[in-house]
């Protein structure tokens, strides 16, 4: 009688374990070390199972952090009304915020020039995490006009959504006037919070939003883990 092979057997109980949901999707399995002692074999046992899994698509290993459960990319629309909690929601997926940093502070010159700001003018710098389902999707950096929105900063700290905060200072409505994409690789910052690996290639957005007259309200860029999100181009 054929034996069946005990990585095999391996990777048949981690998949059972991933359908059951004991590992979602882009959790980190245990490393191949604490595996090999579950199952007690050696890690070349345990590797080849994992790889196995790979092929198949069911897991991917990131180089110097470990074996992670395959995530589904978000569907996120890039178009002229991107709403974050709007579009994870028609996605399926529980959107939150965390925020990093807020602050009022001098407008850097490009700041100045994207949103149309004298010399000196001030800006309140809005940095977090955006997420869907408890997974960290983008690091985010938001600048807006101070002097015209004197409270955003307690407002996002309280509704952590861009869209109401400007809607409590009178912009009901706004709109995408233009977006940059373009690939890149993360930096130490950014992949210790999106949780992959230094050098992995991200997708940053830059992009600037106007109000119903055409004047800029914010100036925000946006840098998203490759293989969490599908970016589509949408009524631009």
């Amino acid at each position: 009688m054929t034996r069946t092979p005990i990585w095999k057997s391996i990777a048949a109980v981690l998949m059972q374990e991933i359908a059951d949901g004991h590992y979602r999707s882009g959790d980190k399995l245990p490393t191949e070390v604490k595996l090999a002692s579950r199952f007690g074999v050696n890690r070349h046992t345990v590797r080849h199972a994992l790889k196995s899994m790979a092929e198949d698509g069911l897991v991917h290993a990131r180089r110097g952090a470990g074996v992670f459960v395959a995530q589904v990319p978000t569907e996120y629309p890039i178009g002229r009304r991107m709403r974050f909690h709007q579009n994870l929601a028609a996605a399926g997926r529980i959107p939150a915020k965390e925020i990093l940093n807020m602050e009022t502070r001098l407008a850097g010159p490009s700041e100045r020039e994207a949103l149309e700001l004298p010399k000196e003018a001030e800006v309140h710098a809005y940095e977090g995490l955006s997420l869907a389902d408890s997974q960290p999707i983008a690091v985010f950096r938001s600048v807006f006009p101070a002097a015209r929105f004197p409270g955003l900063l307690a407002a996002l700290e309280e509704t952590r959504s861009v869209t109401s905060a400007l809607a409590r200072h009178g912009v009901e409505d706004y709109t995408r006037a233009s977006t940059r994409l373009t690939a890149t690789a993360a930096d130490a910052t950014q992949a210790l919070h999106l949780r992959v690996t230094e050098g992995d290639p991200i997708l940053r957005t830059v992009g600037i939003n106007v109000d119903p007259d055409g004047v800029p309200v914010e100036y925000g860029h946006s840098w998203f883990a490759g293989d969490r999100v599908t970016l589509t181009i949408d009524d631009l």
